[in-house]
This record gives C-alpha cells, structure tokens and sequence, in this order.
C-alpha cells in the first residue's frame, strides 16, 4: 500500500512538473534597432530570431523591431540598462558617452581593409573594449559590420578634402566624428538616423557619410546625389544585452545563445560583404547619382588630412589601444 502511493506521489509529481513545464512562458528577448530589415543587421538579427528559437525549442523568442519602432539608438541604450530592452545593436559611436574607448571605431583610415578590421575585433583590442560594456550594466556580446562608409552630399561633386569645406555634413553624436569634419574644413551636425532624409531634402544638413546599405535602404541617395567613394571610415554596430538578464539565464540556455551570437556574427559579416557590391550597384544605377571615385593618390590627401586627428584623442581612447589596432594591420 505504502509502495503504490509512494509510486503514485512519483508519478503526480512527474506529471506536475511536465504540466508546468509545457505551460511555462518563453523567455522573450525583445531586439531594437533603427535600420530597416533589408540591412545586413535587419537580417541577420532575423537569423538570430530564426536559430535561437530552432535550438531553444521555442523556450526562447527574440521579438524584432526595426526602423526605431521601439527606441532610437540613444533610448535604447537607456531601456537596455534599466531592464526594459533584452538586446541591441546601435553604431560603436552611440555608445561613446558610456564607453569613450569606442571611439577607436570612429577614427578615420585606422583599418586598411575588412580583414585588419576583423582581426582587430576578435584580438585582444576587441576583447578588451567588449568587457568596458560591464561596469555600465550592459554585456558586448559581438561586433557586427554595415561597411566602410562614402560621403554624399546635394551640392556638388567632392573629389578633395577642400570640397567639403563650408559644407553641413550629418553626424552621430561622436567626438571623433565632429573633428573629422571640421579638418576637412565642414560643419558636422548631430541628427538622429530618422531625420536624415529630411534633413537632406529641406536643407538642414548638405551631406552625410553611410555605408553603401544605408544610402540605398534609406534612399539618401535621391536627396544627396553627389557619391564619393573614400572608405575613410568605418561604420559598425555592438551587438549589447543587459548583463543581469544575461547573467540570470539557465546555463545551458545561455550556452545556447552565446553560440547562436557567434553564428548569426559570422552571417552578418558575410551579408554586409555581399550587400555592400549589391547595394551599391542598385544606388549608382540611378542615372541621378554622380559617383567619385578616388585615385590612389587623391585617397593618399584624404588619409594625411585626417589621419592628423589623431592626437587630440590619444588620452580619451588611450595611445596603446590605437596603436595596438595600428599595428594589427601590419603585413595586411
């Protein structure tokens, strides 16, 4: 007798915690970004939605929302720390108040190509500035690519650093960025994402500097037609959670996860590279787009113009850490 009900108690209990395990709520990543879903971060943060919820067995649902539905970059980075945001991906230069060292990213013709790039990201230099995100209540999980960025503007035509000068250029809110522009003798004003387009069509700002995938996702092309292809600068995201949410996930969850960041990581390298020869196909098939492009030498004036910032910036990004990433490129 004993037996039976020590086997039924087994068995209820059995059938108790199944039961409340088949009714429990998934976890719910909620993902905020500004772009559109047809950027290499829209849609490898669909990737990511896709595997997590393919390897969690739905025990985790990512909820995307692209174009600023949720935050801009700036509130997002706000609802992150405080809890109201699970995750997301805005520019390196979004976070510079938090993270000054970020800076390194905006810092025009530090990295010769994608390669020096990535190395510099996954070594140490990269670790390092991952781990600052810590002692502001957030977690780096990744750096993800957009692409080396073009200057446009509605104007005219920009072939040499003294093109620019007396132009009003569009500029996330970067140190690094302002001082850029004001060597090339321009105006740099700080604007949201949202307000580019606008901005370009009504006068407020003359140009900008994107990535292929943003002129084209954007359309900034058909308000600044004038294209100039310097690749000075780079133009990257890090991908951020909130660290106490992360930390509080069951182990085998978050091993999960941290392998599903690695993998849509590496799909959203892959992506970039591609879009960025589509993308810009697309945008210079408009007969309205005017395209520069540069000679070695006239690239040679852009780098020694700008490359002279440098210094002003040693102490706020730290001499070492610009000099480490220098000296990644070295054979490349």
């Amino acid at each position: 007798m004993r037996r039976s009900l020590v086997s039924a108690l087994v068995v209820f209990v059995a059938l108790f915690t199944f039961a409340i395990g088949a009714f429990a709520k998934p976890i719910v990543i909620k993902f905020s970004f500004v772009v559109a879903m047809d950027t290499p971060k829209g849609q490898a943060a669909q990737y990511f939605a896709k595997i997590v919820k393919e390897r969690t067995h739905g025990k985790v649902i990512v909820k995307i929302y692209p174009n600023a539905m949720l935050y801009d970059d700036r509130a997002a980075i706000e609802a992150l720390q405080m809890g109201a945001l699970q995750m997301a991906c805005p520019a390196t230069a979004k976070f510079t108040g938090w993270i000054p060292e970020l800076q390194l990213f905006d810092l025009p013709f530090l990295f010769k190509n994608t390669k020096h790039l990535h190395k510099v990201e996954e070594g140490p230099v990269g670790k390092k500035l991952l781990n600052l995100f810590r002692r502001k209540g957030m977690l780096g999980l990744a750096f993800w690519d957009n692409g080396f960025k073009v200057l446009s503007n509605n104007k005219h035509p920009i072939v040499l650093p003294k093109d620019c000068k007396g132009l009003k250029f569009r500029i996330m809110s970067s140190r690094v960025l302002a001082a850029q522009f004001k060597a090339l003798g321009a105006s740099p004003q700080v604007l949201p994402f949202s307000e580019v387009y606008s901005a370009l069509e009504q006068g407020v700002v003359d140009g900008c500097e994107n990535p292929w995938s943003n002129l084209y996702t954007k359309k900034f092309y058909e308000v600044a037609p004038y294209t100039t292809e310097t690749y000075h600068g780079y133009l990257g995201y890090v991908l951020v959670t909130n660290a106490k949410f992360w930390d509080s996930l069951p182990p085998k969850i978050r091993k999960i996860l941290d392998q599903c960041v690695e993998d849509a990581t590496r799909y959203e390298w892959k992506l970039a590279a591609e879009l960025t020869k589509k993308q810009r196909a697309l945008v210079l098939k408009d007969p309205k787009v005017k395209d520069v492009i540069l000679t070695p030498a006239q690239r040679e004036i852009w780098r020694k113009t700008l490359v002279k910032i440098y210094p002003q910036f040693y102490k706020t990004i730290g001499k070492d850490l610009i000099e480490e990433a220098i000296k990644e490129g070295q054979g490349l």
